[in-house]
């Protein structure tokens, strides 16, 4: 049993198994609502961020490095740091190749996207064609419910045909499908780097889970990067509407080493597109040991520097941080 599913199955916090997603055009099932804890359990809400619990043998990191706007893809093993809770950590591996990606492609299907979906179904095709060839990716079409229609494939056309699936009818079940998603990415996938986009152009407000029980899910898994991209222009929304969507988008971004977009226009999403597609394909990959035990609980903070000497100082965006498996879970780990 992967680690991640050992640690929802430890005694003191069980959330239910993940849904299956396995067969073209059947439901996603809901998740199973997980109840949202606090204090020393494994979400903590730290200021805006919330911050959760991963593995720990092997923490892995994939780092965008910028220079102001600029993408920086020509750095060294030396030339990063990483701290996990103010102590610097020793990299024990480090890539900076165009690694194949898994990707799950969650497009809204509610009422309020039948227009938007043509220009959208294009822009998501355009980031898979501009990616690996090797890529995989799948289509979750999401309203009130999640369906995959399309499951995994590099084929391009195979996706359209997923993609093509518009009913547009209900409401917005954001968060169930990105947990599905993240689950399935798990379960199925086969590179070890997966991402999830996002494209949506409202709140959510049909799922079982709550923001907080979404972030801690799939940081729970160990990843995937969501690159999140709201379409929130126009008049549907009110002020606060909008406010709160695009909060989670943020949230849901940011604190898996993602980014979210929201354009002004339709007519925005292509490039924007181009631009997720440039961000993963330039990713560099680092892994450390902690310098801590296993054994010890609670909250590391990571954070990762970049520059050569003498140079600018750069950014460098990744996951905020995790928080260790207990040893129930690391037995169950180990069992399978």
């Amino acid at each position: 049993m992967p680690a991640a599913q050992a640690a929802q199955a430890a005694p003191t916090q069980a959330p239910a198994q993940g849904p299956s997603l396995t067969e073209d055009r059947d439901p996603v099932r809901s998740p199973d609502l997980i109840a949202p804890e606090t204090g020393a359990g494994p979400l903590r809400k730290q200021g805006e961020n919330y911050v959760l619990r991963a593995d720990v043998e092997e923490v892995v990191l994939n780092c965008t490095v910028l220079d102001g706007t600029r993408l920086v893809e020509d750095l060294k093993a030396e030339d990063f740091q990483v701290f996990e809770d103010g102590v610097r950590q020793n990299v024990i591996s480090f890539q900076h190749t165009d690694l194949p990606v898994s990707i799950a492609l969650d497009i809204d299907n509610s009422g309020s996207m039948y227009k938007k979906r043509p220009s959208v179904n294009k822009s998501a095709l355009d980031l898979i064609q501009a990616s690996n060839p090797q890529d995989e990716a799948f289509v979750v079409n999401f309203s009130d419910e999640a369906f995959i229609d399309q499951d995994f494939t590099s084929e391009v056309s195979k996706l359209r045909d997923g993609l093509s699936h518009i009913d547009s009818r209900g409401g917005t079940a954001l968060y169930d499908a990105v947990v599905a998603s993240a689950d399935k990415l798990v379960a199925d996938a086969k590179r070890p780097k997966q991402v999830i986009v996002i494209i949506t152009d409202g709140e959510d407000n049909a799922s079982t889970l709550n923001l907080e029980q979404t972030i801690r899910r799939v940081q729970e898994l160990s990843g995937p990067v969501i690159y999140s991209i709201g379409l929130l222009f126009g008049d549907e929304m009110s002020r606060a509407e909008v406010r709160h969507a695009r909060r989670a988008l943020e949230m849901l971004s940011t604190e898996t080493g993602g980014l979210a977009f929201f354009p002004k226009s339709i007519e925005d999403v292509d490039q924007i597109a181009a631009e997720v597609a440039r961000d993963i394909r330039s990713q560099y990959t680092i892994g450390y040991h902690s310098t801590k035990p296993t054994t010890e609980p609670g909250f590391r903070r990571v954070q990762v520097s970049a520059g050569e000497k003498g140079a600018s100082k750069l950014t460098v965006r990744t996951r905020t941080g995790y928080f260790p498996l207990t040893p129930e879970a690391k037995k169950l780990a180990n069992k399978n």
